[in-house]
């Protein structure tokens, strides 16, 4: 490392300065991601302001001695025992290179209208999107965790077709080639008590439908609790924390990790846990980003995978064009020299001959891999690196898939090409006599890829465009139907916005109304309503048993379907409570039977509101007389009969508006996702995190739900009510 008078850019001289070791070492960095890279001692500013000062070719010897010096102390430090990196059953994760966290929900995984899971179709697209993935994390859990009281556990046997149907999943992707993580979290302690603990259920889980591996969830390191629970139940599972190991030692069972929130700097910077152990493997994440350029050239410069997320909680962000095209080269290039990846030898800030442009070294069995990134805006040609040279080496292009014929000088062979802007490159050393299974067709790949320069492909990120699915007209009505009521046309300021935890204010957030040009949070029109007609009350359990008697009705799915009834009829004494664990499929069955349709969401909230844009259907200031008690336990109460809260009337006299369930109103789609809004709320706040499914009691709020399935759509805290257009 070096040093500068006071740390103070302006005391350094513009000629490079020779490396002076500091007292530094490396203990500050044992608590981070990353190390400090070479020519910036501790304190030196992390702005770019002199940044073209450092000369890492200059420091970085000294810089890899005293990192070696701490790295062996380190690992002495924690007690470091490499056996699970030796175990053949969980080396597979060493080649885990490109990984994807799947939302369940996502449209190419499962289609509702078959009924089927299509995880052909899922994978097809990745591959041609950009070279496919290695393994995947099928995430079943948030945002729609805490709608009512199932815990993380249950909503895996609400999946369609239940612990089998996943199973049969999976067995797709084994069938792929593409290992499988299950989510676990700590955080789930508000929800239903689970019959044993954390790691005990996750056990049963992954030994019941095949999985591969176990993601910790906010987990700073899963627990060896899980790994051993997994290991005796059979199946020997490879534990991916979400965040870096806080906690050293668990780098010994945690032989996996996600890494996060790379530094920008120009000089790329080194992953510590990669460096304290070459084996262990990196998915670096960042969910929201939207160029992914200096992410694609931290993974290639460290030899580390991706997680190449894109459905983040039914927000839809594909990685654009160029990046999908760097990360198939990427991947093609690191799943070709596996070995490479996880060298002991691995040499970071490998001497490079132009200016920012950084090189790594992997030397394996027989061959030499250095990768190179260029962090320059423009192009560099070129010299680009120098290595000592054998008699008999051949050398390749990795990157454009050619063969290279260096300047020899010296004991020493002269790389010389270009390597575009913000782009990449790749040299293999073939020993003599040595040869790699496939290079040839891997060169003429590549070579075919190359022709198309990164550069060529677009950097526009766009949202993804949704749809509303259309709610058919009902017969006009001249007289309100019975149990209805009238409400007039009149002018309506509908404002809304949405109240998902995540995704910030950002283009593609929440849902895109017919008049909209995106979805987004926030919502605002001045809308002429006409006149329709809405239940007073939500459907009850009475008026649900006579449409079940009326037409015989029986889901395809019936998977939760009326599940707090007993022997097909509502419990004694809940016959004017709403009918609740039906699904938007099921609630529109009924409308249709009643020669009623479901409200848009504006109809709704006008029936609420009124004219006047109050907070709650009776005026800005909350009561709690006004709405059922609320329900803070760990198990769902009955909800309150329809017409036990006469304060809570809107200003037209509709009642049980808010507070006791949520209540159907519109879907909306796009090529990835659908969801549906609910409104109104309910009476159940379960606690001990702020992941849970936020309450919307405010009539300017809505919650997006959203849908994969009626067996794990439905729930015991939504319910319906219909309309009826005006004649």
């Amino acid at each position: 490392m070096t040093s500068h008078d006071d740390h103070d850019p302006s005391a350094a001289p513009d000629a490079a300065r020779k490396p002076v070791k500091t007292e530094f070492k490396f203990s500050h960095v044992t608590t981070g991601r990353y190390l400090p890279t070479p020519g910036k001692a501790p304190g030196w500013p992390f702005a770019e302001i002199g940044h073209w000062k450092i000369d890492v070719n200059n420091s970085a010897d000294d810089w890899i001695s005293e990192l070696i010096d701490w790295r062996r102390e380190h690992l002495t430090r924690i007690g470091y025992d490499d056996a699970n990196y030796r175990r053949p059953e969980l080396q597979w994760a060493q080649r885990n290179f490109v990984h994807a966290q799947m939302m369940v929900e996502d449209r190419y995984f499962y289609d509702p209208v078959a009924g089927e899971y299509t995880v052909d179709r899922y994978l097809d697209d990745l591959e041609a999107r950009f070279g496919g993935i290695d393994s995947v994390l099928i995430w079943f859990v948030y945002p729609n965790i805490g709608i009512d009281d199932r815990n993380k556990t249950d909503l895996a046997r609400d999946l369609p077709g239940g612990i089998a149907g996943l199973r049969g999943a999976v067995d797709d992707f084994h069938r792929r080639g593409v290992k499988v993580f299950l989510p676990t979290m700590p955080w789930d302690n508000g929800t239903r008590e689970p019959e044993k603990n954390d790691w005990l259920t996750m056990a049963e889980l992954v030994a019941a439908v095949g999985a591969d591996g176990v993601n910790g969830d906010t987990y700073n390191g899963v627990p060896r609790a899980f790994f051993d629970a997994c290991d005796a139940a059979g199946r020997p599972v490879v534990l991916q924390p979400e965040s870096t190991i806080s906690a050293e030692e668990a780098l010994i069972w945690n032989v996996q990790s996600w890494g996060k929130k790379v530094p920008a700097d120009v000089v790329p910077s080194v992953a510590k846990f990669k460096w304290l152990e070459p084996r262990h493997m990196i998915n670096y994440e960042n969910r929201w980003g939207r160029d992914r350029t200096n992410d694609l050239q931290y993974i290639f410069f460290n030899g580390v995978g991706y997680n190449a997320w894109e459905n983040i909680w039914g927000i839809w962000n594909q990685l654009t064009p160029r990046d999908a095209e760097a990360l198939r080269r990427i991947a093609a290039i690191e799943r070709r020299f596996p070995d490479a990846m996880v060298s002991p030898d691995w040499r970071p800030y490998a001497a490079a001959l132009q200016r920012d442009v950084f090189a790594s070294r992997f030397p394996a069995d027989g061959y030499t891999l250095w990768t190179l990134v260029n962090r320059n805006e423009y192009e560099v040609a070129g010299e680009q690196i120098a290595v000592a040279h054998r008699d008999g080496t051949r050398y390749f292009d990795a990157w454009s898939g050619t063969v290279l014929q260096p300047r020899l000088e010296d004991g020493q062979a002269i790389f010389e090409f270009a390597i575009e802007a913000r782009g990449f490159g790749a040299v293999l050393a073939l020993a003599p006599g040595k040869s790699v299974d496939g290079l040839v067709e891997f060169l003429a790949a590549m070579h075919e890829r190359a022709k198309t320069p990164l550069q060529a492909f677009s950097n526009v990120w766009r949202s993804i465009p949704q749809h509303q699915i259309e709610i058919a007209p009902t017969a006009a009505a001249s007289a309100a139907p019975e149990g209805m009521v009238a409400i007039p046309a009149g002018d309506f300021d509908f404002v809304v916005g949405g109240i998902e935890i995540e995704g910030q204010t950002w283009d593609g957030v929440d849902v895109q109304y017919p008049w909209e040009s995106s979805a987004r949070r926030g919502h605002r029109r001045r809308m002429r309503m006409r006149p329709y007609y809405i239940d007073r009350y939500p459907v009850t359990n009475a008026q649900f048993r006579a449409f079940l008697d009326a037409t015989g009705y029986a889901p395809r799915d019936p998977h939760n379907f009326l599940r707090d009834w007993r022997d097909g009829a509502p419990r004694p004494g809940w016959s004017d409570k709403p009918v609740t664990w039906v699904s938007i499929e099921d609630a529109r069955a009924y409308a249709q039977w009643a020669g009623k349709r479901l409200p848009h969401e504006w109809e709704w909230q006008y029936a609420a509101q009124g004219g006047d844009g109050r907070l709650y259907p009776w005026g800005d200031d909350w009561r709690a007389d006004a709405v059922p008690a609320v329900n803070r336990g760990r198990t769902l109460l009955p909800p309150d009969d329809v017409d036990a809260h006469p304060a809570g009337a809107s200003p037209f006299g509709v009642m049980d508006m808010v507070g006791n369930v949520w209540q159907w109103t519109d879907e909306y789609a796009d090529e990835h996702t659908r969801a549906a809004i609910l409104r109104g709320g309910s009476s159940y706040q379960p606690q001990t995190s702020h992941w849970y499914f936020p309450q919307a009691y405010r009539l300017d709020q809505h919650g997006k739900y959203l849908l994969m399935a009626p067996s794990k759509d439905r729930s015991g805290c939504v319910g319906f009510r219909c309309v009826v257009d005006a004649d």
